[in-house]
């Protein structure tokens, strides 16, 4: 049965209540760069890059600090706070550990605060990629512990669970989050949400499936409207002091003034910019969207290095 809609009006106002009580008016705007593309070794059913699919993704190994240094910059410009350096795979070997650190100290002279998303690391090269400035570690939970075996059979949910608990004990911001629409139930995105709870994790990135021909969901249908903002604030009242930031899908479920309505539901941030294997939108848009909200950016806090 479908939820009463002043019911559910209701609960979208408190989920933005949340939000505002933790963040006021400020929304965090984030960007990210792939350094390293495609022929990961994971399996997950949704992702372009894995080498277990046919998907026409982009492949290439780790790109000139150079080529960082100037998308950091672009976001940067764009208003966004936190830059994320991602690359595919399931942990940089040492020679591509190298090549992050070189990444990572270029991205850290716009004075943004700089992410790796790099797959599960140990406590070593976190230090190794913290000496070099970075200030966070983003590492995907993805789904809940029960379904995850359906969508990843190359690791254990374990693993995912140790990389996010050893970027706690490192020190350094924590991103974690998940991806919906897969399939998954309520049940599973309420285990995620409480998992998250449990690991105390700083920022929480909503992802919503963007079906990617070649891979086994790529008939999976979109969610709705209404059911991608009812995860948004599910999240919210479980995670209420946690950044949710809006990331991959938000364009294609909630086009134009549409993607307003995620901040009235309880989101405290989105990506700006383009992502890994999808173009976004220009960062214009998000600017005119936070002025018409009376909204307003995070500032950058981190001085160059």
């Amino acid at each position: 049965m479908d939820p009463d809609p002043e019911r559910l009006h209701e609960f979208f106002g408190y989920a933005m209540r949340l939000r505002e009580r933790a963040f006021g008016r400020r929304i965090g705007l984030c960007a990210i760069a792939s350094a390293k593309s495609g022929c990961c070794s994971e399996d997950c059913s949704f992702c372009a890059q894995s080498m277990y699919y046919d998907t026409g993704a982009p492949e290439f190994d780790v790109v000139e600090p150079g080529a960082i240094a100037e998308q950091a910059k672009q976001a940067a410009e764009s208003g966004a706070s936190r830059f994320g350096i991602v690359a595919s795979g399931f942990s940089p070997e040492s020679k591509e550990l190298d090549a992050l650190v070189a990444a990572v100290r270029a991205a850290r002279e716009t004075g943004l605060s700089v992410d790796v998303s790099v797959g599960c690391l140990d406590a070593r090269k976190i230090r190794e990629l913290k000496a070099a400035g970075a200030t966070g570690v983003h590492h995907n939970l993805e789904t809940g512990p029960n379904f995850f075996p359906s969508i990843c059979t190359t690791h254990d949910y374990e693993d995912d669970i140790a990389a996010v608990r050893t970027a706690k004990q490192s020190g350094v911001y924590v991103c974690s989050g998940g991806i919906f629409g897969l399939g998954e139930r309520w049940e599973d995105r309420l285990e995620l949400a409480l998992t998250l709870r449990a690991l105390d994790v700083d920022s929480v990135p909503i992802n919503f499936l963007m079906p990617v021909p070649g891979t086994p969901l790529e008939n999976q249908p979109m969610l709705s409207q209404e059911e991608a903002l009812r995860i948004v604030a599910l999240f919210r009242f479980v995670l209420p002091k946690a950044h949710l930031r809006i990331a991959g899908g938000r364009h294609a479920i909630f086009p134009g003034a549409d993607r307003r309505r995620l901040y009235a539901a309880g989101a405290s941030g989105v990506m700006v910019g383009d992502y890994l294997t999808r173009a976004g939108a220009p960062a214009a848009e998000d600017a005119e969207d936070l002025t018409a909200m009376g909204l307003e950016p995070e500032k950058v806090t981190v001085e160059a290095a």
